[in-house]
This record gives structure tokens, sequence and C-alpha cells, in this order.
């Protein structure tokens, strides 16, 4: 938690150095991201459970703040809640029938959900205007006002899940990653736990949603696309699955080259198919996990290490 800490302060110092609208504009949209890797880390990096819809609970949530913003006038201090809430209450009526599954029928079930979802919302033009999308008043004019926004809900989401992970449901959690029979045996009730952690996912994606669509002013399908969830594993799978830093770090470093990447043709999700894969097998602590190992290696090769032994 130190160490999330440590990157939150950071963040917190870039506007002194970053005057750039663009780039403050680039690092707002990395935080949302990083919550949503936040909100995906707990469901399969703490619990082992594998969903491919976090960036349609995202949809969902600015769709949710949109409608009840162009629809019936409803204001952003009740709007913005709801985009959590709402797909809270999904999560919990689709958890309690996919997650009785496991491998990939989880996976390929949470798959079927997002394209459902983003194909109704995409056809329903007279409720949802289609692919023009839907305007959201902004809660926030500054840029650099939105960025400690953006910045203040991060830290929110990382001390909620860490909180989370650190009560006893949270070692139930982790229990069932490692051993979900085992978990069962021991009378922890798996299918509950589970369903706990994918309510506290889907509204963790569905608010960084509700945010993102207040700063961007707009919300529409595209939000729901898969390459959008391809993102949200990429930047956890770099950054370090099951660690609290790891999905801050990777969305941060993720996104910021992926604006760079831009410029030399468009390739940035071939570059990060191509690391994933090789994080994947070689290196599946991530970022985070290759320099702890290289702190031990500097401490064990230290002068007066082995005496120390």
């Amino acid at each position: 938690m130190r160490l999330s800490l440590a990157v939150l302060a950071a963040l917190a110092l870039v506007p002194i150095v970053v005057s750039s609208p663009y780039w403050l504009g680039v690092l707002i949209v990395s935080m949302y991201f990083a919550m949503l890797s936040v909100g995906w880390n707990l469901l399969a990096g703490y619990t082992g459970q594998f969903s491919l819809a976090p960036a349609a609970f995202a949809m969902l949530g600015g769709y949710t703040t949109a409608l009840l913003a162009w629809h019936w006038k409803v204001p952003l201090a009740i709007g913005l809640p709801m985009s959590a809430v709402v797909p809270g209450l999904i999560g919990l009526l689709l958890g309690r029938i996919v997650l009785r599954l496991s491998g990939p029928y989880l996976a390929l079930t949470t798959l079927s959900f997002a394209e459902i979802v983003r194909l109704v919302i995409y056809n329903s033009i007279d409720f949802t205007r289609g692919d023009q999308g839907l305007n959201v008043p902004a809660l926030i004019d500054s840029r650099v006002g939105n960025y400690y926004l953006f910045l203040g809900a991060l830290a929110a989401v990382t001390v909620g899940v860490f909180l989370l992970l650190r009560s006893r449901t949270g070692r139930f959690l982790q229990a069932i990653r490692d051993d979900e029979i085992g978990a069962a045996s021991r009378g922890i009730d798996v299918v509950r736990a589970k369903t706990l952690a994918f309510l506290v996912s889907c509204a963790i994606c569905g608010f960084a949603g509700g945010l993102y669509g207040t700063f961007a002013q707009l919300v529409s399908p595209e939000l729901g696309l898969i390459a959008q969830t391809g993102i949200v594993i990429a930047m956890v799978v770099i950054g370090g699955m099951g660690t609290l830093v790891g999905p801050l770090i990777g969305a941060v470093l993720v996104y910021v080259a992926s604006e760079m990447l831009r410029d030399v043709g468009n390739i940035q999700m071939i570059v990060f198919a191509v690391l994933v894969i090789v994080f994947a097998r070689f290196f599946r602590e991530g970022l985070w996990g290759l320099a702890r190992e290289a702190v031990v290696r500097r401490r064990a090769g230290a002068p007066g290490a082995a005496k120390g032994a």
C-alpha cells in the first residue's frame, strides 16, 4: 500500500512540471483506465475470476449518468453515484448466474454479456442516440481541476480495495484464488464471496465510466468495445497482476506509451499484445515483480550481505 501511495503522491506533483493541456488530458484518461484496472485486478488478480466485461460496465456507468442527465435533468450529484450503483446491481444479478461457472465459461459468458449490452445501446437510437452518443454536463471545467478529481477518485478506489483485501472477506477471496475447492471445504461460501468481488469490481468500473463521461462530456458505445477491455488486461498484466501498485503503474505507462506510439503508425495494440504474451509467459509478476526482484538481488549482492546472513 505504501508504494501505491507513493505512486499517487508522484502523480499529484505532475501538474507542477507538466502544463500541456494535451498531456494532462492523457494522464486523466490513464487514471480512468487505472480505476478500471484496479477493479478488474480485484476480480482476476485477487479472486482468480477472469471477466471480459470491465469496459462494458464502464459504459453502463457512463450511460447511467448520461441518461439521467439527458432525459430527466438529474444533477451530477445524484447521477454520478448512480453510475456505481446501477452497474453494481447488474453485476450482482449477473454474478449470481455466471460465477457458478469457471475457467473459459466465465470469460465467454461475460464477453457475450458485454457485446449484447453494447449492441443494445448502439441500436436503441430513440433512447441512447446510438453511435452519436449522449452529451454529459461537465463536473469541473478546469483541466487541472479534473486531473485532481480523477486522482482523488483513484486514491479512494485504491484505498477501498486495500481495506477490502485486509478484511476477513478479502482473505476469503485470496483463498478462493489459491484453492477454490480447499476454500469451499473450509466452510467459505465461494459463490457469495466471488459475487461480492464481482459486484465491487463492476461498481468501480461503472463509477470510472461515469466520471469519464463528465470529463469527455460525451459517452458512446465505443466505451464498451472489447478492445478497451484488452487495454485494461494489458495494463494489469504488464504492471503486475495480484498487486495493488501494479495496475497503477501499468495504466499510466501503457496509456502514455500508447499515445506516443500513435506517431509511428498506430501500432500500439500490436505492441501491447506482444508484451502481454511475453509478460504472461516469462514475467508473471509484471514490472512490479521485476523491480522487486532487482531490489532483492541488489541487496543480496551488497557488501556485508554475506556477513549479515
